[in-house]
C-alpha cells in the first residue's frame, strides 16, 4: 500500500474500533457498514490527505486565532480561550428541516404555556397539569403574574438543547428559556473557521449563521411598547465578571445598542431610563442577561445590586419590556419538561415532533420506586442543576455513591429526575495528532419576533473531550465545534471558489461561501405553506 493510500487509516487510527467506550452510539460521520456518510464525504475527503502531525499545525492556527479574538470563557475567576475542535459537524438540509419545525412547535407551544401560567392557568383548571407541579417550582415568580408582553412575546431567545440517541433520531434533551448563552461562539467559531480553512467552505454551500444579531434586535425592537416608534433598546450584563460577558459585549456591539449594567439605569414613575453623558435617555426594551433574582431588589433579593429597583413596576405598567420575561424558569423546569407532550396537545393540539429523552418523574410514586431499584443503570439528575453539575451516572457510580443519590431521592423526590443513559452521537474531534470519536450535543437558537420564528441555521454544537464522557458543558472540561447546515443542493459543485485545499487561502470571507438570504428568511412562508 502506498503512504498517500495508508494516510487515511493513519489519521482515523482506531477510530472504529468496537471496543472503545461507548462504541455503540451514532457515528454521525461513518455507517459501520456503508463507511463514510454522504454528508462527510467532502469533509472526509479533505481530511483524509492530512498527516497527523498536520493536525497540530492547523489547531495552533485556530488557537491562535481564538486568543486573538479575545473568544473566552470565565471558569473559577480565569479567563480561558473557549475551545474549538478543528473538525465541524455537518447537518444535512433535511435533516435540519426536520429540527427546525420541531424547534419553532416546542417555542410556539411554550409561549402559550407560560401566558396561561401567568395567567389564567387554564391548563391547571382544567386538570392537564397538577398545579403543585407549578408551584412547587423554584422559577415560577408570582412576581410576573399579570404583566402582559405588548407582542405577547415571553421568550424572545430559546436555546433548545437536542442529542442524537443511539439510532441517529434527534431528541431534546432540555430547553433553555432565561437566558441561553453561547450563541456568541456559533458565530466566532464560524468567523474563525472561515477565516483558518476558508477552502473547506469552498467545497460546501454551508447555510450562514453571521445575522444573527438582526434578527435578535428585530425581536427586541418588535417588542417594544405601544408608542415607542423607535424603541431604545440595551442589553443589561452583570458586568466584566460574569462568564458569558464576551457574549453580552458581542451582541449588543452587533445589534449597535448600549451595554448597559444596573448602576447605569433607575427607574423614575415606573418608566426606565439610562443615564448618558448627553442626560437621560428613556429605555424601551432591556435584554437582560441577569437571573430573576437579581433583576429588581423592590421585589427579589434585596440586596442585589445587579438590577434596577423598580423594574419589575415598570414592565407591569407597561413602560418597558424585559427580555426574556420573568418567570420563564417555570418553562424549561426539568420536570415541566417531561409534561411537554401534554403542554403541545393542550395548547397546539400537536404530538411533538421531536420527542424528550425519555425520563422518569421522581415526585410519582411508582416512577420514584422504579429509579431507587434500577438507580445504578441510569442517569439522575437535578431537577434545578445545570452546566453538568449533580449528575450522577448510574453505571459509573460506587456503591457508595449511589446509596447516598438514593437517600438525596427520597428526601426530596420533587428535585430529580432520572433517565436511561444514552450514547451521545460521535463527531470524529482531534485527540493528539489522532481524530477519535468524542460525543456531542446540539443547542440550537430560535429568536421569536411575534409574527415568525427564526431558528438559526446551526447552533452550538459542544463535545465532551474525555474519552467516554458525557458531560460536554465547558465547565466540565468539554469544547465546541463549528455547526454547518448544509443548504439545499449542497452537492453541488462552487468551482468558482475552490482553493488549493485544506487551510488554503482561497475564499476569503463566511459569505463567500454561503447561498443567498432567501431560505432563512423565509422560514415563516415555509411553514404556512
Amino acid at each position: 500500500m502506498s503512504r498517500a493510500s495508508s494516510r487515511p487509516a493513519e489519521l482515523f487510527a482506531g477510530y472504529l474500533d468496537p471496543q472503545r467506550p461507548h462504541a455503540s452510539a451514532y457515528d454521525e460521520m461513518f455507517d459501520p457498514v456503508d463507511g463514510v456518510r454522504p454528508a462527510y464525504k467532502r469533509l472526509h475527503d479533505s481530511l483524509s490527505p492530512l498527516r497527523p502531525g498536520d493536525l497540530t499545525t492547523r489547531s495552533e492556527a485556530l488557537d491562535r486565532a481564538l486568543v486573538d479574538q479575545g473568544i473566552t470563557f470565565s471558569l473559577s475567576g480565569e479567563e480561558r480561550p473557549f475551545p474549538l475542535d478543528l473538525v465541524p459537524r455537518v447537518i444535512t438540509a433535511s435533516e435540519w428541516a426536520r429540527l427546525e419545525r420541531g424547534i419553532v412547535q416546542r417555542v410556539r407551544g411554550l409561549e402559550a404555556f407560560l401566558a396561561d401560567i401567568y395567567g389564567d392557568q387554564q391548563i391547571i383548571k382544567d386538570g392537564v397539569l397538577p398545579r403543585r407541579l407549578i408551584t412547587s417550582c423554584e422559577h415560577f415568580h408570582r412576581q410576573a403574574a399579570g404583566i402582559v408582553p405588548p407582542n405577547g412575546v415571553r421568550i424572545h431567545v430559546a436555546g433548545i438543547d437536542v442529542v442524537r440517541d443511539e439510532q441517529g433520531d434527534f431528541r431534546v434533551l432540555e430547553d433553555n428559556l432565561r437566558s441561553p448563552s453561547g450563541v456568541s461562539y456559533v458565530m466566532e467559531n464560524r468567523r474563525t473557521m472561515a477565516r483558518v480553512f476558508p477552502d473547506l467552505f469552498a467545497k460546501h454551500r454551508v447555510r450562514p449563521v453571521g445575522d444573527y444579531a438582526v434578527h435578535l434586535l428585530r425581536s427586541l425592537r418588535a417588542a417594544a411598547p405601544p408608542g415607542a416608534t423607535d424603541p431604545n433598546v440595551v442589553v443589561l450584563t452583570p458586568g466584566v465578571f460574569n462568564s458569558a460577558y464576551f457574549e453580552h459585549s458581542l451582541l449588543a456591539r452587533q445589534m449597535g445598542v448600549e451595554l448597559v449594567e444596573g448602576r447605569d439605569l433607575f427607574a423614575r414613575n415606573n418608566v426606565i431610563y439610562l443615564r448618558t453623558t448627553e442626560g437621560e435617555q428613556r429605555v424601551d426594551v432591556i435584554y437582560r442577561r441577569i437571573d430573576d433574582e437579581f433583576l429588581d431588589p423592590v421585589h427579589f433579593e434585596p440586596d442585589s445590586v445587579l438590577g434596577v429597583a423598580g423594574l419589575v413596576n415598570a414592565a407591569r405598567a407597561g413602560n418597558v419590556v424585559i427580555a426574556n420575561a420573568i418567570g420563564n424558569g417555570v418553562g424549561d423546569d426539568k420536570l415541566v419538561y417531561t409534561y411537554l407532550p401534554e403542554i403541545l396537545k393542550y395548547y397546539l393540539g400537536e404530538a411533538p415532533l421531536l420527542p424528550n429523552v425519555d425520563t422518569y418523574r421522581c415526585w410519582l410514586p411508582a416512577e420514584h420506586d422504579e429509579v431507587l431499584d434500577r438507580i445504578d443503570e441510569l442517569v439522575t439528575k437535578p431537577v434545578e442543576g445545570s452546566g453538568g453539575y449533580g449528575i450522577v451516572f448510574g453505571p459509573d457510580a460506587s456503591p457508595k455513591e449511589l446509596q447516598a443519590q438514593r437517600r438525596r431521592i427520597k428526601t426530596n423526590p420533587r428535585g430529580w429526575i432520572a433517565q436511561p443513559v444514552v450514547q451521545l452521537s460521535t463527531v470524529p474531534t482531534k485527540v493528539g495528532e489522532r481524530l477519535q470519536p468524542r460525543h456531542v450535543d446540539l443547542r440550537p437558537f430560535a429568536v421569536n419576533d411575534g409574527e415568525s420564528v427564526f431558528v438559526l441555521p446551526g447552533g452550538l454544537t459542544r463535545v465532551a473531550i474525555p474519552e467516554g464522557s458525557l458531560i460536554v458543558n465547558s465547565s466540565q472540561g468539554g469544547g465546541s465545534k463549528d455547526t454547518w447546515v448544509l443548504a439545499p443542493r449542497a452537492s453541488a459543485a462552487i468551482s468558482e471558489l475552490s482553493g488549493p485545499g485544506l487551510g488554503g487561502s482561497g475564499v476569503k470571507s463566511e459569505e463567500a461561501s454561503t447561498p443567498e438570504r432567501g431560505p432563512e428568511l423565509n422560514i415563516a412562508q415555509q411553514q404556512q405553506q
